[in-house]
């Protein structure tokens, strides 16, 4: 810890050199003229729609969310999700995972889970009825990121518990256009570009294309990705339009999760060994299309339709470690193929306020289908990982399941200001949600003439809040909340062989929760200063974890669990195109009642943490961003110790990170380096769920240069 915060200093001062004499402070000669005072700077108020789909400022709304700035994102060079939210408040997001070295595990309110919070792109769910689908997110020619935490409004259904990234591109008619190429450790290398394409009629529209390749520390670990995105609108006087084709190839050479022997790591296996077999790949394309009108009905009120529709088509060859040792048949490999469509639709309509009074009411129907198939196979992995062995993929997939889910409902969100310093909201929801699953036994029942047995729930879920303005003075003002959400979901899937091999393909009971918070919204020197501080407690109930049945990954419930915690967030927009932020959260996470088996015995967990939960969160940044000449940032991380197991026998010590960027920039172009990770720490970050005690690390310390030009 000494290290990384000596880098720390470091890298702030640094800093401080580079920036101009009014940031750095130096005491001017007694004979100098008198130096004009720095203007304060302008602030521009960011909006969000995800809470409520109307367009609110964050201290408008009764709950626990912030924006940030696509600027900020570019100034911090922030490519991947875990450098875009580096300093997100209660939030810890790091790379990798069992999804592949593009994928990245999220943490909100205590909870890792990679089902748990609801990814948002442009009004689409990104991974539609499924799980988030991160690993083909693009960040390029982004305006803003709306991170609302706690359970999915009633707006977006029974969808997520504890948290919703809402990925906010450029419209299609946004004229400014940019690229970059860029270059840097482990052969990475990329380049992408994002313009205005020409009018076709009333229809303006934009264009993003890149492609990369990334490569990492571990051994025979890469990325490869290609990518297009295209927007297009046409805005009329009484009708809006737009139009949303993406399209994302992605291959992956996976890297390997690390065992634990006892409370640590295996010391056993060397530091990036991948036990993968020789060719392991992890390939995923997907292409999406969305289609929105907003149109004018009168001469105030607007209904807003949209939809969409996605396929990803996912093919994997990979290993793992079943025994840490040199014996035969030590690793597990999987085979498996899996094809997933999704369908979105939501309709609403707004009402202008009248007599104080705001309403919003629709409907909406998220239909998933995914089809699985694959098979398992043993093999022998030197335990060095200094060589990848050759092994023939099975010929045939015999084991299969497919999942089909129909999540729809009616909304109703109100939004009641009886005196300018109250504002009373409230939403009700009617969830109706269809689930059923086959695999090989349900198909040979089916061919018989039986019926497929499904799950079908009708639940309604709701949410209550209230903001109170203690005190108000132009811009600046002391808001309180009080906020009650309460949510239900039908429990995640992800086809694991887990489930396939072991006759499990029962469908799990629905998760459900009750959120609680409190907090308050301050704003002080004219807009330069934001102070934020939340406290919250999640009940949850029917949580899914992972487990492993018959060797491989699956999934369980995990009767009650509860999260609590306090989330503290400040912002300082200082003049000279100096902006800061500070970041801690508490949180306390624990099992209530909940039985496990281990090594046949059954366990209660209660009063248990959970597993790669830490306690404390803390984040600092800065930023140095003028329009031209030198600029640069710094942003220092700090997770807290976390248990690797459920049973709280192994404790990993928390750590601290370090990513700095600096460089010099012109109206035209600009060219910068950026370090991530300079401490180079290699804690475990993110538990796998294809074997038992097995963790991902931290990525290691990487370097990237780049070059951008504006036109």
């Amino acid at each position: 810890m000494r290290n990384t915060f000596g880098l720390t200093g470091l890298a702030l001062a640094a800093l401080v050199v580079i920036a101009p004499p009014s940031v750095a402070a130096a005491a001017p000669q007694a004979s100098q003229p008198k130096q004009p005072q720095p203007q304060p700077p302008a602030i521009t108020e960011q909006v969000e729609v995800v809470a409520t789909r109307l367009a609110e400022a964050p201290h408008e709304v009764p709950a626990a969310i912030e924006v940030i700035a696509g600027d900020t994102l570019r100034a911090m060079n922030a490519r991947t999700l875990p450098q875009a939210l580096a300093l997100a408040s209660g939030v810890d997001v790091t790379g990798g995972g069992d999804a592949g070295p593009a994928g990245a595990v999220p943490e909100f309110r205590g909870l890792r889970e990679f089902d748990a919070f609801l990814l948002v792109v442009d009004g689409i769910p990104w991974g539609g009825a499924f799980n988030p689908a991160l690993t083909t997110l693009s960040l390029r020619d982004i305006d803003r990121v709306e991170i609302l935490r706690g359970p999915a409004p009633v707006t977006f259904g029974a969808t997520s518990f504890v948290g919703v990234i809402h990925i906010v591109h450029k419209p299609g008619t946004e004229s400014r256009s940019y690229a970059d190429v860029s270059g840097g450790s482990y052969g990475t290398a990329g380049g992408g570009a994002d313009f205005s394409l020409p009018a076709f009629g009333s229809w303006n529209s934009r264009l993003s294309v890149d492609a990369e390749r990334r490569g990492f520390a571990d051994d025979r670990t890469a990325v490869r990705r290609g990518h297009a995105l295209w927007r297009a609108a046409s805005n009329g006087a009484q009708r809006k339009s737009w139009l949303m084709a993406d399209v994302n190839w992605l291959q992956q050479d996976p890297a390997s999760p690390a065992p634990r022997e006892g409370p640590a790591l295996s010391a056993r296996v060397p530091l990036d060994a991948n036990h993968n077999p020789a060719g392991a790949f992890l390939n995923d394309t997907r292409v999406s299309i969305a289609y929105g009108f907003d149109r004018a009905i009168g001469t105030t009120t607007h209904w807003t339709t949209a939809a969409s529709f996605s396929h990803s088509g996912q093919d994997l060859f990979r290993g793992f470690l079943v025994d840490i040792s040199d014996s035969p048949g030590n690793a597990r490999g999987l085979r498996e193929t899996i094809d997933v469509n999704d369908i979105y639709a939501d309709s609403h309509v707004a009402w202008p306020s009248r007599h104080n009074v705001t309403l919003v009411a629709g409907g909406d129907l998220l239909f998933g289908r995914g089809d699985a198939k694959g098979a398992t196979f043993d093999y022998t992995a030197p335990l060095s990982g200094v060589s990848a062995p050759h092994v023939t993929e099975p010929s045939s997939l015999p084991l299969g399941v497919d999942d089909r889910r129909v999540f729809s409902g009616g909304y109703g969100l109100v939004e009641w200001r009886p005196s300018p310093r109250i504002t009373v909201s409230g939403g009700a929801r009617l969830n109706v949600t269809f689930e059923e699953r086959g695999g090989g036994e349900e198909e040979a029942a089916k061919a018989a003439g039986e019926e497929e047995a499904g799950q079908t729930n009708v639940r309604p879920s709701g949410s209550a809040g209230v903001l109170l303005t203690l005190w108000q003075q132009g811009t600046n003002h002391v808001r309180a909340y009080a906020s009650y959400r309460s949510t239900f979901k039908p429990a995640a899937f992800d086809f694991g062989l887990g489930e396939e091999s072991g006759g499990e393909e029962k469908l799990l009971e629905p998760e459900t929760a009750n959120n609680y918070e409190t907090g308050v919204k301050v704003r002080a020197l004219d807009g330069r200063v934001d102070f934020e501080a939340d406290v919250f407690r999640l009940d949850f109930t029917n949580l899914v974890t992972s487990t492993v049945v018959n060797g491989l990954p699956a999934l369980q419930n995990s009767g009650k669990t509860r999260f609590k915690g306090l989330e503290l967030a400040s912002d300082w927009r200082l003049p000279r195109h100096v902006n800061g932020r500070v970041t801690y959260s508490f949180h306390d996470s624990t099992f209530v009642d909940f039985v496990q088996a281990f090594d046949g015995v059954p366990t209660q967990l209660a009063g248990l943490r959970l597993e790669m939960s830490p306690r404390h969160l803390f984040g600092a940044g800065l930023i140095y961003a003028p329009d031209r000449g030198v600029f640069g940032s710094v942003t220092a991380r700090y997770v807290g110790s976390r248990f690797l197991n459920k049973r709280n026998t192994a404790l990993a010590l928390g750590y601290g990170t370090l990513d700095a960027g600096a460089g010099l920039r012109s109206d035209r172009w600009e060219v910068r380096v950026d370090g991530r990770n300079l401490s180079n720490r290699r804690d475990p970050a993110a538990e796998s769920e294809l074997g038992d005690a097995q963790y991902y690390r931290l990525d290691a310390r990487r370097m990237e240069a780049t070059l951008g030009i504006r036109f």
